[in-house]
């Protein structure tokens, strides 16, 4: 192990802190670890010591970390988040309901990194919530449902901005060429090198592909080019997400392959912005029903290597475009975000083409729900036997897990 000190040109604030931990793995692969060096006054970084697996060029190291402080936390706004609600509930994260609990009691499985198997009950919290909110879309907004294809179309991506914003997450689908020679010949290195590796990389086809980090993206992908059924629409869908997350996959929180329910908004700007306030203030009243711990914040995105991206951050803040509701997962108060409601306003109308009844184009909001991030808080904050869970979720739980409960309650 490898530890070397980035010393900073002039200290950063300590407000910056939040987001220039997001960034520092995305700084170099080589990074497996690091650690902040505050000023005497514990008010602002001043450096921040990482560590490598191998020797590497601390020069290089230091002049990446300096450019991305530089271009993408430093010009940021330094205000708090504005908090826009806060839960009711006394109810907080349990000690005893760790990820390392989970575990060993096999509720959760780690198949590596980013990647998580769920067992009972956690696969049942998932599916228990996600009908809750399909319910609220379906009934209260008279949504249409959708089931997507696992992989995306690359342009789908491309138009709508997201290549440049957060290369930091994409994830591709890729294939060998077609033909024989390439087949043949991949299957000797396979088999000389006992694993793919990088030789496969020049053997493969054009990326068309890619996993989607996202519901939303199908939608709009879907009404490219058309004009919405009616002067608005409301449409949801739930399916695989996949955001590569560098080291800072952990336990439920940041899966880089996970699962969202997604309402997307389209249609006249007072509609859109109708909806997502009326979906926010809908979702919260759920969050108090099920008497979780939490708040809802202004937020913004991780818009990264781009030269706009920290103006793009502050802009988001300014016009607080993002919301994100927020539950207690450790006792020491630290939180997730579960959900984010998101004004685009006409972006993604104006990158896929996207027009209304009267030819004008749309204007859109989206909804998206982490199921197993809100699988998790729920988990933290209740436990994992379903009979302690709060009766409007255990109704929403098959026959067969409260048989299952109480045969664990007669032992």
């Amino acid at each position: 192990m490898y530890r070397y000190q980035l010393a900073l040109d002039e200290p950063l604030s300590g407000a910056h802190v939040d987001e220039l931990r997001r960034r520092v793995y995305f700084v170099s692969e080589s990074i497996t670890g690091f650690e902040l060096k505050m000023s005497d006054d514990g008010a602002a970084v001043v450096a921040v010591g990482v560590e490598t697996v191998s020797e590497a060029d601390v020069e290089e190291l230091g002049r990446k970390l300096k450019a991305v402080i530089a271009t993408e936390v430093r010009p940021q706004l330094s205000s708090p988040p504005k908090v826009l609600w806060r839960s009711s509930s006394s109810r907080r994260a349990r000690k005893d309901t760790s990820f390392e609990a989970m575990r060993a009691d096999g509720v959760v499985h780690e198949v590596g990194p980013g990647q998580v198997a769920l067992g009972h009950p956690a696969l049942t919290a998932v599916d228990a919530l996600d009908r809750l909110v399909r319910d609220i879309v379906l009934d209260e907004f008279g949504g249409v449902e959708y089931r997507y294809p696992t992989t995306l179309p690359v342009s789908a991506l491309h138009r709508s901005g997201y290549l440049s914003s957060f290369p930091q997450h994409l994830m591709f689908a890729a294939r060998l060429q077609g033909e024989v020679d390439t087949y043949q010949e991949f299957i000797g290195d396979t088999q000389r090198h006992g694993t793919i590796g990088e030789h496969i990389l020049h053997r493969c086809g054009p990326v068309e592909r890619v996993l989607p980090p996202t519901m939303c993206y199908h939608t709009f992908n879907q009404w490219a080019g058309t004009a919405i059924p009616d002067e608005a629409m409301v449409v949801t869908a739930r399916g695989g997400s996949f955001r590569h997350e560098s080291r800072y996959h952990a336990t439920l929180e940041r899966l880089s392959d996970f699962t969202i329910r997604e309402i997307v908004f389209m249609g006249p700007t007072d509609f859109v912005r109708q909806s997502r306030e009326r979906f926010r203030q809908r979702a919260v009243a759920l969050i108090e029903e099920l008497d979780l711990f939490g708040r809802c914040e202004v937020a913004s995105d991780p818009f990264f290597a781009g030269a706009d991206g920290a103006a793009r951050v502050s802009s988001q803040r300014l016009l607080e475009l993002k919301h994100e509701l927020h539950l207690e997962i450790e006792p020491d108060g630290d939180t997730i975000a579960v959900a984010s409601f998101n004004l685009h306003e006409r972006h993604f109308g104006e990158a896929f083409d996207i027009r209304g009844q009267d030819g004008e184009i749309v204007c859109s909001a989206c909804v998206g729900f982490g199921l197993e991030r809100l699988a998790y808080a729920v988990l933290r904050q209740y436990g994992w036997d379903v009979a302690d869970w709060p009766a409007l979720l255990r109704d929403q739980c098959p026959p067969f897990v409260h048989q299952l409960s109480a045969s664990k309650e007669s032992r």
